[in-house]
């Protein structure tokens, strides 16, 4: 005999054509109208569900123990009819000694069970608005169990939900696919509930149980409902140590399929031997190098349109933080490191990335947290009198000689102990840090325009005053001529003070600090809107993907432009810019003495934890299962890579790099053809393969590089507005998508409102929100580490990120039990 598949098929009104579609099987069901002699067409709608998970869904334990506790059993129904079954189930759920139920109207709920618009009528043939029932699919086609029914109800009337189970004395015929109906289950529930909570949810729990023909061979023989209720507490232990069964043989492989995904802990051997890990990360990617250049160009499925706003969309989003951290840096500095030296440096190590790599869709990127180290390494030189380009270059390569030996020990190994939380928590700090630099920027630009020259402005009105008063003096005892000469020179005064501030003058006005702010918040708004245009109905879908895709370009050509040209009269902060001085200075490695050198390679040990970590933690997220790469990792060769490259930046004075957050998972996303699908109300995408190339970054890199050629006209034309505007895209569409920041969230929202996600299902409401506190407090740990305003404590925040690792392991399973916390963990 064929093997059969057992299954739920829900049966609801179709309320549209389009949601026939998506349900994709659909039935034309003839029913009598109520009218004499006429008749209709009624459409209903018919989807599959999934069986309820008893080992990791909590709500299906909990809905069954809410039935036993106050149980609404009819064993030996003798009612043929539906009408009637249904009546005595509702009239033994109204005097129920457990119902707190202000009223209920039996006449409404007859009504509302079928889909004819009055209450039932003896002799009518009637269709049931809302069912669970069980197909079998089998090699002649599909069977319905019938046998069995479960009726799911709605009203507003209700305050809580209601469960009827009702045996029957004997077998009853109520139409097609129901010609043998022995167990009726009646579940009813007001709407307002939450999405685990509601009445399909109930619905598919006892469903569930009832697929299995055993358990209601069980239900048949009972006799009372003591025995009634402990087939069902049977059934739900065999449905879980099932589940568990069924689970051990999948376990191998879902652990396996990323390094950084496996809940075992590395052993010692698999450190060794020396540089194993990079052999085989070149082995796996060697084979398929040709490819990362072809794919998308040659063959069917051709990409090209994608590749080129890919890489307009990498070109700014690299750029502009370059520029960005490259003028803090000459502030920090005192222009050792500036504007021209980043953005060489940028082109110079993504270019060699994007050849080189084994996974080029990773960008990098001179980030914050870098910025802060050369802060610190300027300070310690001013402080001790050191070079600092000697001193840079020492730290550099120590950085580098650790990273070396971590690539090849296999050390990135370590990275499988960085579950999904430890990882959130992290890629939320960069996010916020990008946040606080567009914040910390605006700020500045308020001091310095809008207070300070609001002082100004009152100092400068009140001598105004002065002057004018002493001008109307004069004019009682001067000649006409000398009056109308005093006249006309104290009122030019005011006028050069009022006009508004152009390009050339020396004091701009509060006007400055509104436009930069106004500037900022339109840059993110723009960029945001074009970057979920793809969601909206307007246009063709391949113009809304490339206004999508080209969103950050757009909204920062359009500001600038608005800056630049609409207010060319008012004067905007802009980075600073020295033609003059040499783009590649070698380090004079001999001049420094041992101490020094020794002070540089502990800075270079816990640079090195950073780059280790970063790099390490963006390529997991880069390659995580969900975005669907196929083509393999490379953690180990990428790390011994970067060494590489920072070593020779180093040496040239020029900014390191490393591994970026968020614009590698952004460029991931970018380079994605994804699909979307609703559940419960709720629109997810997923991802259904990213075309895997070396043309986006590399094109990237090759404009990154022609830009040193635009300064500083037109790039000195970007006011710093747009910058930190650019910050807070970047740091927004990070967010998208973090399960961290979704569970804060939930504590904002009604508990109707959250979405059905596999955390939502399989834990506790109480242990979702203890983990999410936990993990905040982790956050401000980590803020209060990196963001400090002490130096030394900004260097020792990798630390800070090592030690979530025992956190997670040791102490959070002490709070929260570690089976809430793997699923919690879990990609879904």
């Amino acid at each position: 005999m064929a093997a059969a598949t057992r299954r739920l098929f829900h049966l609801q009104p179709c309320e549209s054509s389009s949601e026939m579609s998506q349900n994709g099987f659909v039935e034309d069901v003839v029913a009598e109208s109520e009218s004499p002699g006429g008749c209709g067409l009624l459409h209903t709608s018919r989807k599959y569900l999934k069986l309820k998970n008893f080992e990791e869904e909590v709500r299906a334990h909990r809905d069954l123990d809410g039935f036993l506790a106050r149980a609404s059993i009819i064993l030996n129904e003798t009612a043929t009819s539906l009408d009637d079954v249904l009546r005595a189930m509702l009239s033994r759920l109204a005097h129920d000694p457990h119902n707190t139920e202000p009223d209920c109207n039996l006449r409404l709920f007859m009504a509302m069970l079928f889909t004819d618009a009055g209450a039932p009528m003896e002799g009518k043939a009637h269709l049931l608005s809302d069912t669970i029932q069980g197909v079998t699919a089998t090699a002649t086609g599909v069977q319905y169990q019938q046998s069995w029914i479960c009726i799911i109800c709605t009203s507003k009337a209700l305050q809580k939900r209601h469960v009827c189970i009702s045996r029957l004395v004997r077998p009853q015929n109520w139409g097609e696919n129901s010609c043998e109906v022995r167990f009726v289950i009646l579940v009813l529930a007001p709407p307002k509930m939450k999405s685990t909570k509601t009445a399909a949810e109930v619905g598919r729990t006892f469903a569930t149980m009832f697929l299995d023909i055993t358990f209601r061979q069980k239900l048949l023989n009972t006799r009372t409902e003591e025995e009634f209720k402990e087939a069902l507490v049977h059934q739900r232990q065999l449905l879980t140590m099932e589940r568990q069964r069924s689970s051990i043989g999948t376990k191998g492989y879902m652990n396996s399929i990323s390094i950084h995904k496996s809940p075992q802990p590395p052993k010692h051997k698999d450190f060794l031997p020396m540089g194993k890990g990079i052999r085989e990360d070149i082995a796996r990617r060697f084979p398929v190098y040709p490819l990362d250049f072809t794919d998308g160009i040659i063959g069917k499925n051709k990409a090209v349109g994608k590749y080129i706003t890919t890489t307009l969309f990498l070109y700014f989003a690299c750029l502009l933080p370059t520029i960005a951290f490259g003028s803090l840096n000459d502030e920090n500095t005192n222009g050792a490191i500036d504007v021209q030296k980043t953005i060489a440096g940028q082109s110079i190590g993504g270019l060699l990335y994007a050849l080189f790599s084994g996974q080029p869709l990773v960008v990098l990127l001179t980030t914050a947290p870098l910025a802060l180290y050369i802060q610190v390494i300027s300070g310690i030189c001013d402080d001790y009198d050191l070079d600092f380009n000697t001193f840079y270059a020492w730290t550099g390569l120590w950085n580098s000689f650790f990273l070396a030996l971590y690539s090849l020990f296999n050390l990135s190994l370590l990275m499988s102990l960085f579950k999904r939380s430890t990882e959130e928590i992290i890629a939320l700090f960069i996010s916020i840090t990008f946040m606080l630099d567009a914040v910390k920027g605006m700020v500045k630009i308020f001091q310095k325009y809008y207070y300070d020259n609001f002082g100004n402005h009152h100092e400068d009105s009140t001598s105004m005053v002065s002057l004018l008063d002493l001008g109307t003096s004069l004019n009682t005892s001067l000649n006409t001529s000398l009056h109308t000469a005093l006249n006309t020179s104290l009122l030019a005064s005011p006028l050069e003070f009022t006009s508004v501030s152009g390009p050339g003058t020396e004091h701009p006005g509060r006007e400055t600090a509104v436009l930069s702010l106004l500037i900022m918040l339109g840059t993110l708004w723009l960029s945001y809107t074009l970057y979920q245009f793809k969601k909206s109905p307007y246009l063709h879908p391949y113009m809304r993907e490339i206004l999508s895709d080209c969103a950050l370009p757009i909204s920062v050509l359009t500001f600038s432009l608005i800056c630049s040209y609409g207010f060319r009269e008012i004067k905007m902060s802009q980075f600073r810019y020295n033609p003059s001085k040499s783009l590649f200075e070698v380090a004079e490695m001999h001049s420094l003495s041992l101490g020094a050198v020794t002070s540089a390679m502990g800075l270079g040990f816990l640079l090195s934890l950073l780059f280790f970590i970063e790099q390490n933690l963006v390529a997991a997220l880069a390659n995580a299962p969900e975005n669907r790469l196929v083509k393999g990792t490379a953690y180990h060769w990428d790390l011994l890579l970067i060494a590489i490259i920072n070593s020779g930046l180093s040496l040239f004075g020029l900014p390191w790099i490393h591994a970026a957050y968020p614009h590698s998972p952004l460029h991931v996303r970018a380079l994605a053809m994804v699909e979307e699908r609703v559940e419960n109300g709720h629109i997810y995408e997923t991802i259904v393969n990213v075309k895997e190339t070396r043309l986006t970054t590399l094109g990237a890199s090759i404009l990154v590089g022609f830009s040193l050629l635009l300064l500083p006209f037109p790039l000195q034309w970007i006011p710093k507005p747009v910058l930190y505007g650019l910050f807070l895209y970047i740091a927004l569409t990070s967010i998208d998508g973090n399960q961290l920041f979704e569970r804060v969230a939930l504590l904002l929202k009604d508990q109707t409102s959250y979405p059905p996600t596999h955390y939502i299902r399989r834990v506790p409401q109480r242990k979702i929100h203890y983990f999410t506190g936990l993990q905040v407090v982790q956050l401000l740990l980590l803020c209060a580490f990196g963001m400090s305003n002490l130096p030394y404590m900004k260097m020792i925040f990798p630390l800070i990120m090592i030690v979530m690792i025992p956190i997670r392991y040791n102490l959070l399973p002490r709070i929260i039990e570690a089976k809430y916390l793997d699923v919690m963990d879990a990609e879904h």
